[in-house]
């Protein structure tokens, strides 16, 4: 983990593309900016991990996962049918 010091109006950079700025500090809390591509998606950690357990939640259902292979099965089936 690299840790650095920065003030006010200081910035880190990323790579070629992001940029974190030090807006300000009220008490205990730092506001930062971000600059990243369009493409580069930024979460706070809370909400990221929230968006990864709904994800696993969705796919870790077994009765989904064999309806999703049935009709798959079935999907084949009729393209077989229309050959």
């Amino acid at each position: 983990m690299l840790i650095l010091s920065r003030k006010k109006g200081q910035s880190i950079v990323i790579g070629d593309n992001i940029e974190i700025f030090v807006v300000g500090t009220e008490g205990d809390q730092v506001k930062i900016g971000i600059a990243a591509p369009d493409q580069i998606k930024v979460y706070r950690k809370e909400v990221y991990e929230s968006i990864k357990e709904s994800n696993r939640q969705a796919l870790a259902s077994p009765g989904q996962l064999q309806t999703m292979k049935e009709l798959a099965g079935q999907a084949l089936d009729l393209l077989k049918k229309e050959e």
